[in-house]
């Protein structure tokens, strides 16, 4: 499941990291891959959250919801900076499956994470448990 032979080298070695931060469970180091004004689009907001911190945040805090997390297929698009995974997980025993949107810039770094999530049933369970968590987070972004 690699595309380093499609992606820009700068954005495949940052994919690659994602891969193994993923695996290990560990995204402690994500930081290091996104820019400073990177943006999350979240499957619950209209709007984005911005900045390398919110999006370090939301991405370590879906991190512990999710269960039984793997990602699945893998699409890059032509330009070599944007790439799509598939995914499927757990939350509170509803299953959801869903694609991380990710575009990286020609540094590697993530300027651009965008999450869909269906069925909607999973999309409830998540936003409720991201809810959950973090609210004052998510009332001082919208502020």
């Amino acid at each position: 499941m690699s595309l380093d032979n499609q992606l820009q080298p700068a954005a495949a070695a940052s994919l690659q990291r994602w891969h193994q931060f993923i695996a290990a469970q560990d995204l402690s180091q994500l930081p290091e891959l996104l820019h400073p004004q990177a943006v999350f689009r979240s499957p619950m907001a209209h709007n984005a959250y911005p900045g390398a911190q919110a999006v370090n945040l939301i991405l370590n805090t879906v991190l512990q919801v999710f269960q039984d997390f793997a990602y699945h297929r893998e699409l890059a698009t032509a330009d070599g900076l944007n790439v799509v995974l598939e995914f499927s997980a757990k939350v509170g025993g509803r299953e959801l499956k869903g694609i991380d949107m990710i575009r990286f810039d020609e540094n590697g770094k993530i300027v651009e994470f965008e999450v869909m999530v269906r069925p909607m049933s999973g999309l409830a369970a998540l936003g409720e448990e991201m809810g959950r968590r973090l609210a004052p987070f998510l009332a001082a972004a919208k502020a």
